[in-house]
């Protein structure tokens, strides 16, 4: 699906995809537990904060295929949570914490004097995002909630019914060996790698920036708050749900998310029943990564709705 190399990115039939060039700026952020490092991507007036997902991943996956938005008159900003990339890396699990993450953004935003951005938050990026909504209002132009939702509980019916369509016999076993905590059982491992490639990546290879995100995973976060893996969920992020608090949402939203993901379109319907201002895009043959699946359409869609709310004529 995507084919030929550029000096920095990749491009598809002349498009770039995801851009891997150097920061314009990079700013090293204190913040009460930890120090955490924050790229800046061209000098628009129009800023795109971009929060990744994981939790535990580094920010390249997310960031690289926004960047080119840069050469768009966007100032594109990102950063690596606290615990990943070229961030602080401490190891108390009391800090692995959702409304901790989201005074982090807060500490993040302030120290680099963003006092509006048009905030995207992808899968865990996305929960965070809302939670950083309902602590610290007040930045916000837009969100862009892409392939997560609000609603935990409802995600795991969702979750059981991507398991369930393995098999009984492999849904027996599955359980099974979750009680036995078997997580590295290769009869278990193959039935992730299938529910992945099912509703994570259906792509035939994996970007390079999705390949040094993966590298640098730090487990033990993702571990705390999620669980073992997409699919079993124990972690303390488990019970979490504000799709009730979405209706005091007063800046436009755009729900994104794909056909197949793993995070299913009715999670992305939920939340957009319940926002004042929203709209949604659906993307067909995507599961959860549509600016890698879908690059063109994604950019599209993205672009338009922030044009949209920037007063931007085509």
């Amino acid at each position: 699906m995507i084919s030929g190399m550029a000096e920095t990115g990749r491009l598809t039939h002349g498009f770039r995809v995801w851009d891997d060039r150097a920061a314009d700026e990079v700013t090293q952020i204190e913040t009460p537990h930890g120090r955490v490092t924050a790229y800046s991507y061209g000098t628009g007036e129009r800023v795109l904060f971009c929060l990744n997902g994981g939790p535990g991943l580094p920010s390249d996956y997310l960031r690289d295929p926004h960047v080119p938005l840069a050469d768009e008159g966007f100032r594109v900003v990102t950063y690596d949570q606290l615990g990943t990339g070229a961030s602080d890396a401490p190891t108390d699990p009391a800090l692995w914490e959702i409304t901790r993450y989201a005074d982090e953004v807060e500490a993040v935003l302030d120290a680099l004097g963003l006092g509006s951005v048009h905030f995207l938050g992808h899968s865990w990026g996305g929960w965070c995002g809302i939670e950083y909504a309902l602590r610290h209002p007040a930045r916000l132009r837009s969100m862009i909630l892409a392939n997560t939702c609000a609603d935990m509980p409802h995600l795991l019916q969702q979750i059981e019914r991507h398991r369930n369509a393995l098999g009984s016999e492999t849904v027996m076993m599955m359980q099974r060996y979750e009680a036995m905590g078997w997580f590295d059982h290769p009869a278990y491992a193959a039935a992730i790698t299938l529910l992945d490639h099912r509703h994570i990546r259906r792509l035939n290879e994996r970007p390079k920036p999705v390949q040094r995100s993966k590298e640098g995973f730090n487990y033990p976060i993702f571990e705390t708050m999620q669980g073992a893996n997409e699919y079993h969920y124990t972690g303390n992020l488990k019970d979490w749900n504000r799709l009730g608090a979405l209706k005091d949402f007063n800046w436009p939203c755009f729900v994104i998310q794909g056909t197949h993901d793993a995070l299913a379109p009715v999670c992305g319907m939920r939340m957009h029943q319940v926002l004042p201002d929203s709209q949604i895009e659906i993307f067909a043959n995507s599961s959860h990564s549509p600016f890698y699946e879908e690059p063109e359409a994604y950019r599209a869609a993205l672009t338009a709705f922030l044009d949209r709310v920037d007063g931007v004529s085509g």
